[in-house]
C-alpha cells in the first residue's frame, strides 16, 4: 500500500490537523487540550522510534524534555535572544547533544539495567535543575514570560498568540515532525531499528554495529523531547519545573503504551485518552485528585486486554472485519510442499562476493592455529589446528559435547579463544567483532532459527542485505530502501536460492519449521558470504524436510566455500568433499567421506566399537 500511495498517512495527517479545530470543539475538547495533546504527541514521536521501532525502554526522557525546554525559556526570557523558533531548534540540539553523551553512559547496558540507569539520569537532573542550576532555570519557580511566535512576511506578521490561534504553529510543528519520523522509520535505519528489536544477536550477526543504530534512535527520542519541550514554555507562558520529573517520563510511557507502541501516532491516542480523561474526570465529575485512580485503573484494562494498544486493537479488528485469519498447519505444510515441488533443478548463479581490500591471498581460505577455548577449569576446545582452502566444502562431525559448536563460535568471533590464531584470506581475524568478520564475508546459520520473527520473510532478507551494501553503520535517515542500489535485486536472489519467493511477503511467525530453516540459511547468503559455516542445518527436521533442504544445501553450494556441522552423517557425506572429527574438544582425523567411514578412530569414537553401522 506504501509502495502505490507513499504519501497517504502524511496526507491524512494533514487533513486530520486541518479539520480538527472545526469538529473537536464539538467534542467537549478545549484548544489548550488539544494544544496539550499536540506537544505530548511530538514528544511521544520520537520516544516510539526508540521505544517502539528499536524496543529501548526509557525512563529518562523527562531529562531531554526539560533540558530543550529550558534551554529554550532561557534565552527566549533571560538571554534576550527575539526567535522563538531558532531558540526552540538551539533547545532541540542542546537535547540532542545530551542524549548522545548520555546514551553514550546508558547504553552500555541493556534490559531492566538500561532502563534504571535512565530512572536514574532522570533524577540527577532534575536535582541539578533544582540545586546548582536553579539561577538559569528559576528553581521550584520555573522560567515565566515565555514569549509565542511571531513571523514578519515582509508584508504582514504573523502572530500565534494562544488557542487556535497557537494550535496553527504546534500543529505545523507536529506534522513536520510525523514526516520525519516516517521519514526515520521508512529509511534503511528505521529497518534496522526494528531487526534490533526483534533480535539484536543476529543483527549483529548478519553484520550492523547494533550499538551505532541503538545510539542513534537515543539521539533521535532526545532531540524530539527537546522540540517538545520547547514547545511546552511557548504554549504555557511559563516553563515549569515539573518537566525534569519522573512523572513526565511515566507519563509518556503509559501514553505510548495505551495508544500503541511501534506505531507512531500511539502516543497522540494515548495522550488523547489520557488529557481528555483527566479533564472530564476532574471538572466534569469533580473527582479531584482522585482522578489518577480511575485513569489508572483505564490503563490496566487497556494493557491487559488491547496489547497492542489501542491502534493495535482496532488494527486487529479491521482485519477480523476483513476476514483475515492465519494460515492453518496444514496451509502451512501445503505451502511448504508447494515451494518443495517448485524447487529448481538448478540454482541462481552465486551472488558477486564482496570486493576484497587487502591484496589477493592464494593461501587456505581460513586457518586456524592452535584454537584452544577454556571456560574455567573446563576446556571446550584444546589446541585445535584447522584450514579449509577456497571452493571447499567441508563437513565437520562429533559426538555430542565434542566442541563443535563452540569452535565455530570461534571461527566467526561471537566468542574470543582463550589462546590460538584465526586467519581469513590471509588477515588475522583474532579479537575482532562478530560484525567487522561479517563485514569481512565470514559468516554462520544458528543452530537454533535466530530469525526476525516480528517481520516477514522479504524484511528478513533485507536486513541481512543492507548490511553486506551499506556496511556495518550509515546515517542515511532520509533514504528510501528503494533507493539502496542492488537492494531488490539481491534479496529477490536470495529468495529464489532458498526457494521462499512464493513466501516472500508472510509473516515469519507464519513460517513451517522446515521454511523457517530456510530462511535461517537465507540470512547468511544474503550477506553475500565468501565463507559460510551452517550450524546443523537439517536439525529438527522431518525426512521429507531434510531430503529438500539437502537438494538447497547442493544446489547453493555450487561456487561457495562452506563449512557444515550436522549430525546426520548421511546427508552430510553426501553433501561434503572432506570431513573433520572433533572429540573432546580436539581434532580426531580429517580425512575424505569414505576415509572416515572405514575410520576405527572415529568408529570407536561414535559407537564404542560396532564399526558396522558407521559404515552403513
Amino acid at each position: 500500500m506504501l509502495k502505490q500511495r507513499p504519501f497517504l498517512i502524511e496526507t491524512l495527517t494533514a487533513i486530520g490537523l486541518i479539520v480538527a479545530p472545526f469538529v473537536l470543539p464539538h467534542l467537549g475538547f478545549a484548544p489548550n487540550t488539544v494544544n496539550r495533546i499536540l506537544v505530548w504527541g511530538l514528544f511521544g514521536l520520537g520516544f516510539d522510534i526508540l521505544f517502539g521501532f528499536t524496543g529501548l525502554l526509557s525512563f529518562g526522557q523527562s531529562a531531554f524534555y526539560g533540558t530543550g525546554g529550558f534551554v529554550a525559556a532561557y534565552l527566549l526570557t533571560r538571554a534576550g535572544f527575539g526567535n522563538v523558533l531558532g531558540a526552540l531548534i538551539i533547545g532541540t540540539i542542546a537535547a540532542a547533544a545530551t542524549g548522545y553523551l548520555i546514551g553514550l553512559i546508558a547504553l552500555r547496558r541493556t534490559g531492566i539495567y538500561f532502563a534504571m540507569i535512565t530512572v536514574a539520569i532522570a533524577e540527577v537532573f532534575f536535582f541539578v535543575e533544582f540545586n546548582p542550576l536553579s539561577d538559569f532555570t528559576g528553581g521550584e519557580n520555573g522560567l515565566p514570560g515565555v514569549p509565542t511566535p511571531s513571523f514578519n512576511l515582509g508584508f504582514t506578521t504573523l502572530h500565534f498568540t494562544n488557542g487556535w490561534s497557537l494550535y496553527q504553529f504546534i500543529a505545523l510543528c507536529y506534522f513536520i515532525g510525523v514526516v520525519i519520523a516516517l521519514r526515520i522509520v521508512r529509511s534503511p535505519v528505521g529497518a534496522i531499528l526494528s531487526a534490533i528489536r526483534d533480535n539484536p544477536l543476529r543483527a549483529t550477526a548478519v553484520g550492523h554495529n547494533i550499538h551505532g543504530y541503538k545510539l542513534t534512535a537515543f539521539v533521535i527520542a532526545a532531540a524530539y523531547a527537546g522540540f517538545a519541550g520547547g514547545l511546552l514554555g511557548v504554549l504555557q507562558a511559563f516553563m515549569p519545573p515539573d518537566a525534569f520529573t519522573f512523572d513526565t517520563s511515566g507519563q509518556l510511557v503509559m501514553q505510548t503504551a495505551i495508544g500503541g507502541r511501534g506505531t507512531l501516532f500511539g502516543p497522540l491516542v494515548g495522550a488523547t485518552v489520557w488529557l481528555f480523561l483527566q479533564d472530564f474526570l476532574q471538572s466534569a465529575l469533580g473527582l479531584g485528585a482522585a482522578w489518577k485512580l480511575v485513569l489508572g485503573v483505564v490503563f490496566v484494562l487497556l494493557v491487559c486486554f488491547l496489547r497492542g494498544g489501542i491502534i493495535g486493537g482496532l488494527a486487529d479488528l479491521y482485519r477480523l472485519v476483513s476476514g483475515g485469519r492465519q494460515q492453518t498447519d496444514a496451509e502451512l505444510e501445503q505451502a511448504a510442499a508447494d515451494d518443495a515441488e517448485a524447487t529448481p533443478q538448478l540454482a541462481p548463479a552465486p551472488m558477486q562476493a564482496k570486493a576484497v581490500e587487502h591484496p589477493a591471498y592464494s593461501g587456505p581460505i581460513l586457518k586456524a592455529s592452535g584454537l584452544t577455548k577454556r571456560y574455567g577449569g573446563l576446556v571446550a576446545n584444546s589446541d585445535i589446528d584447522f584450514s579449509v582452502n577456497q571452493g571447499e566444502l567441508r563437513g565437520i562431525i562429533g559426538p555430542n559435547g565434542a566442541g563443535k559448536s563452540t569452535f565455530f563460535k570461534m571461527l566467526t568471533c561471537e566468542i574470543p579463544p582463550t589462546s590460538g590464531q584465526i586467519v581469513f584470506e590471509g588477515r588475522d581475524i583474532t579479537g575482532l567483532k562478530v560484525t567487522e568478520v561479517c563485514q569481512l564475508g565470514l559468516t554462520k546459520s544458528y543452530q537454533v532459527n535466530q530469525l526476525f520473527t516480528g517481520l516477514t520473510v522479504r524484511q528478513n532478507l533485507t536486513i541481512a542485505a543492507l548490511a553486506e551494501l551499506r556496511g556495518k553503520f550509515r546515517l542515511d535517515l532520509f533514504r528510501t530502501l528503494a533507493g539502496v542500489k542492488g537492494l531488490t535485486e539481491q534479496v529477490e536472489h536470495t529468495l529464489a536460492l532458498v526457494n521462499l519467493t512464493r513466501r516472500a511477503d508472510t509473516p515469519v511467525s507464519e513460517l513451517a519449521y522446515g521454511e523457517k530453516r530456510r530462511l535461517e540459511i537465507g540470512l547468511a547468503l544474503a550477506t553475500s558470504p565468501r565463507l559460510l559455516l551452517l550450524d546443523e542445518p537439517l536439525a529438527g527436521m522431518s525426512p521429507r524436510e531434510r531430503v529438500e533442504t539437502v537438494k538447497l544445501l547442493k544446489s547453493i553450494a555450487r561456487g561457495r566455500t562452506m563449512i557444515i556441522i550436522d549430525h546426520d552423517m548421511d546427508s552430510l557425506f553426501e553433501l561434503v568433499e572432506r570431513v573433520t572429527v572433533l572429540q573432546e574438544g580436539k581434532v580426531l582425523v580429517t580425512g575424505t567421506p569414505e576415509e572416515i567411514k572405514t575410520n576405527a578412530a572415529v568408529q570407536e569414537a561414535y559407537l564404542g566399537g560396532v564399526h558396522g553401522e558407521i559404515a552403513a
